[in-house]
């Protein structure tokens, strides 16, 4: 595997590289260091009109007849017709329960003094695991609270501080092919124009490496420099593998770029991890 340098974000000045993301072709080495039920309702028909007066039978009955049970009593009118009452199920819809929003924002389950409890309460419990994620150092595991570990769509990790106790967050990692969003609707698959609007104005980045991947490192006091919470952001991009070899070559790695510069449009980057984290 290719070795490639490390690139330093702003979280703490922790050195990441970028995973391996879903839709690039080109292999990348993993990164290191990454920081009411419905109602039913009673409806009564009105009953019709009591019929007149019965006339009383000319002959009586047989002492050894019973007299029949619809028979009115000699002098008494008949009574009306009941009918049974119909009961009609109410045509309501059960509203669906609220999902859980997928946005990481820097306060609530994902502040700086959370825990994998309370991403359980919000969660629920058996949609989080606490399980190895790849991105440690040459290659080995990290141990992570996973939110919806087994859907690709909805998977969200979370590091600790203090794994013992898996409290206090060191890091969250939107990667992989999660649906999960940033501030302002960023997330995975966005192009880095799209990626520059939301930052409010242009921001650095480092050139791509052999395993075609790029990081930012200075947002230039863009809106993503400073998020409300106190967390910090990094982005990977990776390049646009039908990119002409030429333009890859130009936006190498021992460079630094701005985001507007030809060298890096040319080679269409767009997004392939988001890491949120806080300094001690």
């Amino acid at each position: 595997m290719i070795d490639r340098s490390f690139v330093a974000l702003i979280v703490a000045g922790i050195a990441v590289t970028a995973s391996t993301p879903v839709w690039a072709q080109s292999a990348q080495p993993p990164l290191e260091n990454r920081w009411p039920a419905p109602s039913q309702q009673l409806e009564q028909q009105t009953p019709p009109s009591a019929p007149g007066p019965v006339t009383q039978p000319a002959q009586a009955p047989t002492p050894a007849t019973a007299p029949s049970a619809e028979a009115p009593k000699p002098g008494a009118e008949a009574p009306a017709a009941k009918l049974a009452p119909r009961r009609e199920r109410a045509q309501t819809t059960k509203k669906p329960p609220a999902a859980k929003p997928t946005t990481v924002a820097c306060n609530g389950v994902f502040a700086a003094d959370s825990s994998h409890e309370a991403l359980e309460s919000a969660y629920n419990a058996k949609n989080v695991t606490f399980t190895e994620v790849d991105g440690g150092p040459a290659g080995s595991k990290l141990m992570a609270s996973v939110i919806f570990p087994s859907d690709p769509k909805r998977r969200l990790e979370v590091l600790w501080r203090n794994e013992d106790a898996r409290t206090d967050i060191y890091r969250i990692a939107i990667t992989g092919r999660s649906t999960w969003t940033g501030p302002k609707g960023l997330r995975l698959g966005m192009p880095l124009a799209a990626v520059e609007k939301i930052n409010g104005k242009p921001f650095k980045l480092k050139g791509f490496d052999q395993s075609n991947s790029s990081a930012t490192i200075d947002w230039q006091d863009g809106a993503l420099a400073s998020l409300p919470g106190g967390c910090d952001i990094g982005v990977f991009f990776a390049a646009d593998p039908k990119s002409p070899q030429s333009a890859r070559e130009e936006a190498a790695a021992d460079q630094e770029f701005t985001s507007t510069d030809a060298a890096i449009r040319a080679v269409k980057p767009v997004v392939t991890e988001i890491l949120f984290g806080y300094s001690q």
